[in-house]
C-alpha cells in the first residue's frame, strides 16, 4: 500500500502538528441525512475528545447517489489542508482520483463503510468496515431458517454497484442459491430513499401474494420497506430482515413486523476511523482492515448490552 513512501508524508505532518494549532481531520461520508451516517459523526466526536491537537469537520452531500457533491467535498479538504480525511466513498471508482490526490499531497486517507476498487489501494492507509459478505450470509441464513427451504423472496437493495452493497446483497443472494430452493423473484434498488422503498415493496408484495421473505438491505430501504409490509396487512405474516438499527427498525423490531436486523458498528467506524488516521499521524503502522463487526438484532435480544451497544 505504499507504506514506505506514506510514511515519509506522515512523519513530516506528524513533526509539524505541534506548530499548527488544531489541525482539520475531515471526516466525509455519503450523506448527512441518515441516522446510520449521524451516528458514525457522535463515534468521531467522541474520539477527538481524546486528542486536543486536532479537530474534527463533518460533511457528506444529501443523499447517496449525490456522488460528484461527495467528489467535491473531498476535493475542498485537500485544497484547504486538511491534516487526513476518514471517508466513506459513495461510489468504488469515483473518489479514486481525489483520494489519489490526497496522497500525493500527503494528505492520510482512513476509508470506512465502503470498499474503493482496487485501483485505490496503493492511495489509503486503512479501510474500517463491516464484512459485508459475512453479514449477508448471516440474514441469509437467518431468511432460510425463518421462511424454509422454498418459495419466493425478493431482495430490496439500495445503490448498485457500492462496494458494501456488492458484498452485502452478492453474498446473500449467494449462499440462498447454494443452501436452499428459494427463489429470489426480483433486486429492486431505492438508491436508499425511504419513500422510493415503500413505493418498491408495494409493489412486489402486490405483484407476489405468496412471498414467504423479504431483505431490507440498508437503514432507509429498511423502513420503507417496513411501512409498506404494514400498509400491506403482511406484519407478521411474511419473514422480513432488515439492516442497520435506527429507532423505527428497533420499533419495527418490537411490533413484530421485522424478524431480526443486521445492525453494523456504525459508531464503532467514526471512532476508529478518526483514532486510526490519529496514529497514522503519529507515525504508528495501522492494520490494512478493521472489521467493525455486525449484530443480529431480533425481539429476544434487543434490550440486551450486545445489541443496545450497535443500535442508534
Amino acid at each position: 500500500m505504499g507504506y514506505v513512501k506514506y510514511m515519509v508524508a506522515a512523519s513530516a505532518l506528524a513533526l509539524s502538528a505541534g506548530t499548527v494549532q488544531a489541525g482539520e481531520i475531515a471526516v466525509i461520508v455519503k450523506t448527512t441525512n441518515s441516522n446510520y451516517w449521524q451516528n458514525v459523526q457522535k463515534g468521531a466526536d467522541a474520539a477527538i475528545k481524546d486528542h486536543s491537537d486536532y479537530t474534527v469537520s463533518f460533511d457528506g452531500p444529501a443523499s447517496e447517489s449525490a456522488v460528484a457533491d461527495e467528489v467535491n467535498m473531498v476535493e475542498n479538504a485537500i485544497n484547504r489542508g486538511v491534516s487526513g480525511i476518514v471517508l466513506a466513498p459513495s461510489d468504488p471508482e469515483a473518489l479514486v482520483p481525489s483520494v489519489k490526490r490526497a496522497y500525493e499531497a500527503g494528505i492520510p486517507v482512513v476509508i470506512i463503510d465502503s470498499a474503493l476498487s482496487d485501483s485505490a489501494k496503493p492511495y489509503f492507509q486503512s479501510f474500517l468496515s463491516t464484512d459485508n459478505c459475512a453479514a449477508g450470509e448471516a440474514v441469509a441464513k437467518r431468511m432460510i431458517e425463518k421462511a424454509g427451504d422454498s418459495g419466493k423472496i425478493a431482495v430490496m437493495s439500495y445503490v448498485p454497484g457500492v462496494g458494501s452493497e456488492i458484498g452485502r446483497v452478492g453474498c446473500f443472494k449467494d449462499y440462498i442459491a447454494k443452501n436452499s430452493k428459494l427463489d429470489v423473484v426480483n433486486t429492486f434498488y431505492s438508491q436508499s430513499q425511504m419513500a422510493k422503498a415503500l413505493d418498491q415493496t408495494t409493489d412486489v408484495l402486490t405483484a407476489n401474494p405468496d412471498l414467504v421473505g423479504i431483505f431490507g438491505a440498508n437503514e432507509p430501504t429498511a423502513v420503507g420497506m417496513g411501512r409498506a409490509i404494514v400498509q400491506a396487512g403482511k406484519a407478521g405474516k411474511i419473514v422480513a430482515l432488515g439492516f442497520d438499527g435506527n429507532n423505527d427498525e428497533q420499533q419495527f423490531i418490537k411490533d413484530g413486523v421485522l424478524d431480526a436486523i443486521a445492525v453494523q458498528g456504525s459508531f464503532q467506524m467514526g471512532e476508529k476511523g478518526v483514532n486510526t488516521l490519529v496514529d497514522l499521524l503519529a507515525g504508528k503502522k495501522v492494520p490494512d482492515f478493521v472489521d467493525t463487526g455486525v449484530v443480529l438484532v431480533d425481539k429476544d435480544n434487543i434490550d440486551t448490552p450486545v445489541a443496545q451497544n450497535v443500535l442508534y
